[in-house]
């Protein structure tokens, strides 16, 4: 698993990674194997969420075209549907903490039951620099109840719990401060995206993928504006492999 690298606050970043942030070109990779976590204290290299372009992928405004449309059905909902926060490979971090140490521009020190102390994270949603991991949430990148509306309706338990803990892509899961997450709720882009706008083209990036990897639709509403917010980013680019 690749997931995003770490931040470092934007005014230490030089004027060409500034020139290069906003809406370069994406990819998403979802096959790598996770990351082994770097020494507590160190600092990951700076890099726009999302990874560097490598020419791959399908345009993003192709790759939302191939978003099926649906009506949404919320009918049956509730958060319970998905067991999210498991400690699936049993080494004593739940789901939440494996993406807080992914996705650390410091390393913060693990202790015991993998308690978090120190480190440092930039929530991309609005540039805002976090020392204190308790003042993150973990976003689901399409929320429980817009998946459950656009198709989890439909999985099985186990594919819900699959979905709420998918740590086989860096576009699922994303650590941003808890203003901005609850700000979301369970938004789509056609209600909600992040109040930075260096975030717009990574955001539809990685929704865009997001829907992809699980088969999930989106409603006439939601493709009007993923398309016309899409306009500006047309180096943009989305690369995705189907969730097992």
């Amino acid at each position: 698993m690749t997931r995003r690298p770490g931040f470092l606050p934007a005014a230490l970043l030089t004027a060409t990674a500034i020139a290069l942030t906003a809406c370069s070109a994406k990819t998403v990779e979802s096959d790598d194997p996770k990351p082994t976590a770097t020494a507590p204290g160190t600092t990951n290299p700076p890099g726009a969420p999302g990874g560097t372009p490598d020419g791959s992928g399908l345009p993003l405004a192709e790759a939302i075209a191939k978003i099926p449309v649906a009506e949404e059905k919320r009918t049956g909902y509730e958060r319970d549907s998905f067991k999210h926060w498991v400690d699936e490979d049993d080494d004593s971090c739940t789901t939440r903490a494996e993406v807080l140490l992914a996705e650390a521009a410091t390393t913060p020190e693990q202790g015991a039951r993998c308690s978090l102390s120190g480190g440092s994270w930039l929530s991309y949603y609005d540039e805002a620099e976090v020392t204190d991991a308790k003042k993150l949430d973990i976003d689901h990148m399409v929320p429980l109840a817009e998946a459950w509306d656009s198709g989890a309706h439909d999985w099985t338990p186990e594919r819900r719990e699959a979905y709420a803990n998918d740590l086989g892509s860096d576009r699922s899961l994303v650590a941003v401060t808890a203003k901005t997450n609850r700000s979301k709720a369970d938004r789509d882009p056609a209600q909600w995206m992040p109040p930075s706008e260096s975030a717009t083209c990574t955001y539809l990036v990685d929704w865009t993928a997001t829907k992809l990897r699980w088969a999930l639709t989106m409603d006439d509403t939601e493709k009007t504006a993923l398309l016309e917010l899409a306009e500006p980013c047309a180096d943009s680019v989305v690369k995705y492999e189907t969730a097992p």
